[in-house]
C-alpha cells in the first residue's frame, strides 16, 4: 500500500471516529431538533418582544456598562503586564532554573482550568461584593491565558539575540526585553487585545455572583419578561463589543505596522489608553474586608486541599464522572455545531469572497452574535428547549458560532489565493474551488481553531449549570455557596484534569499537523 493511500484511509479513520464521537455527545446530551423547531415560537415571542427597545432605559444602563468596562480594562492591562514579566521563566528556551518553570507552568495549568465567573465568585469571600472581586477575578483568567501564549510564543522564536546578549553578560530580564521580547511584542500586543474582547464579555455576567458589571440586570430583566429592556441593554452591549473591536483591529494593524500614523497622534492615542487605563484603576470600588471571615478563608482552603474523594470516584447519576462527562459531552457538541455553521458563514464574512457590502453586513451579525454573553444564550433557549444538557449545547453553538466566525475569518484573510484564482480562470464552480483550492490550505489551522474553541467551551460549560443548562457548575457553585468546601474541592480537581488531558490531547494533535 503507498504512502498516499496509508494517508487516506488514516484521514478517513480518524474522520469516522470523529463523527462517532460527535454522535454519542449529541445523544447523550439529549439534543432534539424536532423539539426545538416545535417550541421555536419562545424564541420568536422573546425576540419580537425586544422590539420597540425602551431606549428610555438606557441612561439606567451605563452605569453598570462603565463597571463592565472598567473591570476588563484593568484587568487586561495588570493581567498582561504581569504575564509579560512572568513568562520567560516558563519558557523552555529561557535559561532559569527548572524547578521554577515547573512550579509557575503547574500554577497556570491550575488557573486557566477556572472560567472567570468562578474565580469572581472566590473573590468575593475574599474581597467582599464589587468591582474589585470581578477585576482581581479578570486579572487571574487573563495573567494565566497571557503567560502560556507569551511563554509558548518565546520557545517558537529565535532565542540568538538573548543568547548573545547573556553571553556579553547582561542579567536575564534585561535581555529578554531587549533581545527577545521585540520579537514576540506584535503577538504579545495581539493577544492582549483579543483577551480585551474576550474580558468584555466576561465581565458582562460576573454580576451573577456579585462581582458588578452589567450581567445581574440583564438576568434580572430577562426574569422579570421585560423583554424591552433586555432589547435595549443587549444594544448597548453591542456597541460597546463593535467599538472595542474596532479599536482593538486599529491598534493591532499599528502594531503590525500594516498602517501608519503621525507621531502626534500616536502620543495621542497612548495618552488616552493611559487615562483610560488610570480611571478605571482608580475608580475601583475599594475592596471589603469587613465581610472577610478568617475561619472561612481556612474552611475554603483546608476543603480544596481535602476534596472529597468519594464524591470524586462516585460513578452514580449526580457523581462526578457523569457530571464532567456531560460537561465535555456539551461543550464537544457545542464545539461542532458551531463550526459547521462557523465556516460558511467566515466566507461571506470577508471581503475576498463577496462585495464589501455583504460582508458589512455578516459582520454586524457576528459581532451581534459575539456581544451576547454565553449565560445570556442560556436564559434565552431554556425558555425553548427547557434545563438540560441540550440547552448547553445551543448556547456553546452560538457562543462558538461568534467567535470561529470570526478567527476562521482572520484565517481566510491570511491565505494566498492563487490556486483558488487559478481554478476559477479555468472555469470551476466557486465551490469545488474552495474546496480544492482553498480548504486544504486551512485544513490545520481550522483543526488548531477548533481545538482551542473546544478548550475554552469546556470552562463555558462548567458553569451553564448556573442557568440550568446541564454540566458541573451548577454543583460547583451550590457547593460554593453552602461552604461544602470539600466536595467544591473535589470537582474543580476534576476540572483541572479534564482541561489537563483535553491540553495534552490538542498538543499531540497539534504536533501531528
Amino acid at each position: 500500500m503507498t504512502r498516499s493511500s496509508k494517508n487516506r484511509w488514516k484521514g478517513l479513520a480518524c474522520f469516522l471516529l470523529f463523527l462517532c464521537l460527535f454522535l454519542f455527545t449529541v445523544v447523550y446530551t439529549q439534543c432534539d431538533p424536532v423539539l426545538f423547531w416545535k417550541r421555536r415560537s419562545h424564541l420568536t415571542d422573546l425576540l419580537s418582544g425586544m422590539f420597540p427597545m425602551d431606549f428610555a432605559y438606557i441612561p439606567h444602563i451605563l452605569t453598570p456598562l462603565f463597571y463592565t468596562i472598567q473591570m476588563s480594562v484593568t484587568g487586561t492591562v495588570i493581567g498582561s503586564v504581569l504575564a509579560c514579566i512572568l513568562a520567560p521563566a516558563c519558557a523552555g528556551s529561557m535559561d532559569f532554573p527548572k524547578w521554577i518553570r515547573y512550579v509557575l507552568r503547574f500554577l497556570i495549568q491550575i488557573l486557566r482550568s477556572f472560567p472567570a465567573l468562578i474565580l469572581a465568585l472566590c473573590a468575593t469571600f475574599l474581597f467582599g461584593l464589587g468591582t474589585f472581586a470581578g477585576t482581581f477575578a479578570i486579572t487571574l483568567y487573563t495573567f494565566a491565558i497571557m503567560t502560556r501564549l507569551t511563554y509558548q510564543d518565546m520557545e517558537a522564536a529565535s532565542p540568538l539575540a538573548y543568547q548573545a546578549l547573556r553571553t556579553m553578560g547582561v542579567s536575564r530580564f534585561p535581555a529578554y526585553i531587549h533581545g527577545l521580547f521585540p520579537e514576540i511584542a506584535p503577538s504579545f500586543f495581539t493577544n492582549a487585545l483579543y483577551m480585551l474582547e474576550t474580558n468584555v464579555r466576561h465581565s458582562s455576567i460576573l454580576g451573577y455572583v456579585g462581582a458588578g458589571g452589567i450581567g445581574l440586570l440583564l438576568n434580572e430583566k430577562i426574569s422579570w419578561l421585560e423583554y424591552e429592556k433586555v432589547g435595549a441593554i443587549l444594544l448597548v452591549l453591542f456597541l460597546a463589543v463593535f467599538t472595542i473591536e474596532n479599536l482593538s483591529r486599529y491598534l493591532a494593524a499599528l502594531i503590525r505596522k500594516e498602517c501608519t500614523l503621525k507621531k502626534k497622534y500616536i502620543k495621542l492615542l497612548l495618552f488616552f489608553l493611559t487615562a483610560l487605563f488610570v480611571v478605571c484603576t482608580i475608580t475601583l470600588s475599594p475592596p471589603d474586608f469587613g465581610r472577610t471571615s478568617l475561619q472561612t478563608m481556612k474552611n475554603m482552603f483546608s476543603g480544596f486541599l481535602s476534596p472529597d474523594w468519594s464524591f470524586f470516584f462516585s460513578t452514580k447519576k449526580d457523581g462526578l464522572f457523569t457530571l464532567i462527562l456531560e460537561t465535555l459531552c456539551i461543550a464537544f457538541a457545542g464545539t461542532v455545531i458551531g463550526t459547521v455553521f462557523s465556516i460558511p458563514l467566515s466566507f461571506v464574512n470577508t471581503r475576498r469572497f463577496v462585495p464589501g457590502s455583504v460582508a458589512f453586513i455578516f459582520n454586524l451579525l457576528i459581532i451581534a452574535i459575539r456581544s451576547i454573553p454565553f449565560l445570556i444564550y442560556g436564559l434565552i433557549f431554556i425558555r425553548v428547549s427547557g434545563p438540560g444538557p441540550f440547552t448547553g449545547v445551543l448556547t456553546l453553538s452560538m457562543c462558538s458560532i461568534g467567535l470561529l466566525t470570526k478567527r476562521f475569518t482572520e484565517a481566510l484573510d491570511a491565505i494566498d489565493l492563487k490556486a483558488y484564482r487559478a481554478l476559477l480562470a479555468m472555469g470551476v464552480h466557486p465551490v469545488p474551488a474552495i474546496c480544492h483550492g482553498i480548504l486544504p490550505q486551512l485544513k490545520p489551522i481550522f483543526i488548531s481553531i477548533f481545538l482551542y474553541r473546544f478548550d475554552v467551551n469546556i470552562r463555558e460549560a462548567s458553569v451553564l449549570g448556573l442557568v440550568g443548562a446541564g454540566g458541573i457548575g451548577a454543583p460547583l457553585i451550590f457547593s460554593m455557596n453552602q461552604y461544602a468546601w470539600e466536595k467544591a474541592g473535589a470537582i474543580l480537581l476534576g476540572l483541572i484534569l479534564l482541561v489537563w488531558l483535553i491540553d495534552m490531547i490538542s498538543v499531540k494533535i497539534n504536533h501531528i499537523l
